[in-house]
């Protein structure tokens, strides 16, 4: 069917039911070594049934093994590096498991092998796909743990959830980790510029997830497709939480490599090294004069340079976005 009219259905299932879903795309597969869950739910009644809590706990013990990494090999994960190998080798068996289809993508960038990590979810319109991503690769300065290990495991206990709760979707569901963002967000343009033009109409949404557990936090949602954004501000809205236009990244991030082409955008974001306002830390406390998150692209973005809440609440609204998106139709 046609983009515009899945995303306006989608817009509108949100508004009535307050569920979320969302991601899907078509790619390649190699490796799934498990049979997904049993189905808790059914196509015919996406209303029917919300996102499960996304217990922040597990996304932090993903962020734990991603420090872990670094610290063996260097202290990062960057591209080229050992420790951006090893992510990927982490997600992929911790996807394998869980009844994804993955696939490794081989890039070169800067005389170096990149790698983008696509797992699909079986089942769904292959004609409708809804993608949601995140950079893996950290600066060379250090363990890159939010930026963008956040991302990356919010993303990835999402995709976990899915398995668990045996989700069967009604659009497809695509999750990937790029690599090579940090220099110039080389991997997802890899992948969107290797789509046949036939594949690039396939996805009707990508969501970007670069930085959502910044320890000075904001909470900034793109506004770059309005029925996406409203996914995403709704549920801020009925948990009490403000929100703000993102405009830090703008181009910048993943999502540039998509929007390039025409696909619709929609993320969140915490905030990097822009500074807090007196008004943003009166909406959402933290330190008024003080970066977003002071330890941007330095040796100290550890699991110390986290802040719990942020990531918790972004975590839910990922699912919630995935399970909307994934279940309207």
């Amino acid at each position: 069917m046609p983009r515009t009219s899945w995303l306006r259905r989608a817009a509108t299932a949100t508004a009535a039911a307050g569920a979320l879903a969302g991601l899907i795309a078509a790619s390649p597969a190699t490796t799934a070594s498990a049979t997904p869950a049993a189905a808790h739910t059914t196509a015919s009644s996406p209303s029917a049934f919300a996102a499960p809590d996304i217990p922040v706990a597990n996304v932090k013990a993903h962020l734990n093994q991603l420090q872990s990494i670094a610290s063996r090999n260097g202290g990062n994960r960057a591209h080229g590096r050992p420790g951006y190998r090893a992510s990927i080798d982490y997600i992929k068996a911790k996807l394998d498991a869980a009844g994804y289809t993955t696939t490794v993508q081989q890039f070169t960038a800067s005389g170096a092998t990149g790698y983008n990590l696509i797992a699909d979810w079986p089942g769904g319109d292959p004609q409708n796909v809804v993608m949601a991503g995140a950079h893996l690769d950290s600066v060379s300065a250090g363990a890159g743990i939010n930026d963008n290990g956040s991302g990356s495991a919010a993303i990835l206990e999402s995709a976990l959830a899915v398995s668990r709760e045996g989700l069967k979707p009604t659009q497809h569901l695509r999750f990937a980790w790029w690599g090579a963002e940090e220099l110039g967000i080389l991997g997802s343009r890899h992948y969107v510029n290797s789509l046949p033009s036939t594949e690039r109409s396939k996805i009707d949404a990508y969501l970007n997830f670069d930085m959502v557990g910044s320890p000075n936090p904001g909470y900034f949602v793109y506004d770059d497709d309005r029925r996406l954004e409203a996914v995403f501000k709704e549920w801020f809205a009925a948990k009490g939480v403000a929100t703000e236009i993102e405009t830090e990244g703008d181009g910048r991030s993943d999502h540039a490599s998509f929007q390039r082409v025409g696909i619709p955008v929609g993320g969140l974001f915490t905030g990097a090294g822009r500074v807090k306002t007196a008004a943003q830390a009166q909406k959402w406390g933290g330190t008024a004069g003080q970066a977003f998150d002071r330890c941007y692209h330095r040796s100290c973005d550890t699991t110390a340079n986290i802040n719990d809440t942020a990531l918790d609440r972004n975590s839910d609204v990922i699912a919630h976005a995935i399970w909307t998106l994934s279940t309207s139709r």
